[in-house]
């Protein structure tokens, strides 16, 4: 496993000098047509002008870094560098130099995740998909991602929510039309139509995080709970309880009783509640 490798950056995945054939670790010349992509590519829209600007430095100094695989019954399956291997082909070359390494499937989504984060390449949505792939395919926690990636739990929790938004509004963040701090606040709304109707009002009025967030509250308040304001120190708890569980939390309070929801996003993430509640208790 490569749990350290984010922070080392891929120099602890394909070495800068080669090594020997001792070490199995050499740079060889691979035909592309023997090259297939990767399965666990996380990758899904490639930006075309970049493209170009790699195709250009290819055709003008070559391919500087190699590519990654590892062998398959039919040749070579790519594990990092589809960016550099499209470019080749599209410029016709026959071979492209390539580190042949033993990866398992479960290394080779890590590997590729951690390129394109390196490279900061990824969407939200590409983003979350890949993470709920190492959760469902891979039996990997939140936490152990977090741990893989170099990043804060929350951070992964919060990309994973981003899935449970309509597809419409996904397809907003990927092509970068809102971002994923809008998505956010747009979370906060309790059905998917109220959700797309305040997707569609950020994208027209170009509303910021901050006003996206106004607006959602707003329609959040609407529909949950009775017009008049939350009183400030329900508020205060339900920030603080938020702190806590890492999650969005309501408050709904009368004059004798009320009730508190917790919201959660995978069954995962209900066990993470849960425990942290244990613990408190």
């Amino acid at each position: 496993m490569i749990n350290k490798a984010l922070g080392r950056g891929l120099s602890a995945l394909i070495p800068e000098k080669d090594s020997s054939l001792d070490g199995r670790e050499s740079v060889l010349q691979i035909p592309i047509s023997q090259v297939r992509t990767n399965k666990y590519q996380p990758r899904t829209d490639f930006n075309h002008d970049r493209l170009n600007d790699l195709i250009n430095s290819i055709r003008e100094k070559g391919v500087v870094q190699p590519i990654l695989v590892r062998r398959a019954e039919d040749g070579y399956e790519l594990i990092a560098g589809e960016r550099r291997l499209r470019a080749v082909k599209n410029l016709g070359i026959d071979k492209i130099p390539a580190i042949v390494k033993n990866v398992a499937d479960v290394d080779m989504l890590e590997i590729s995740l951690i390129e394109n984060i390196q490279r900061e390449e990824l969407n939200p949505i590409e983003e979350a998909n890949a993470f709920q792939k190492l959760i469902t395919d891979f039996n990997f926690t939140q936490d152990k991602i977090a741990k893989v990636l170099g990043k804060d739990r929350t951070t992964i929790a919060n990309t994973i929510r981003l899935l449970g938004l309509p597809k419409k509004i996904q397809d907003y963040i990927s092509k970068n039309t809102i971002t994923a701090g809008h998505a956010k606040a747009i979370l906060a709304l309790p059905t998917e139509s109220a959700q797309l109707r305040a997707a569609d009002i950020i994208i027209k009025k170009g509303l910021s995080v901050r006003e996206a967030e106004q607006l959602t509250a707003k329609k959040d308040r609407g529909a949950k709970i009775d017009p008049a304001r939350k009183d400030r120190n329900i508020v205060d708890i339900e920030n603080q309880l938020q702190q806590i569980l890492g999650t969005r939390v309501h408050i709904f309070h009368g004059k004798k009783r009320g009730r508190i929801q917790i919201e959660y996003y995978s069954n995962e993430d209900l066990d993470r509640v849960l425990a942290i509640i244990s613990q408190k208790a």
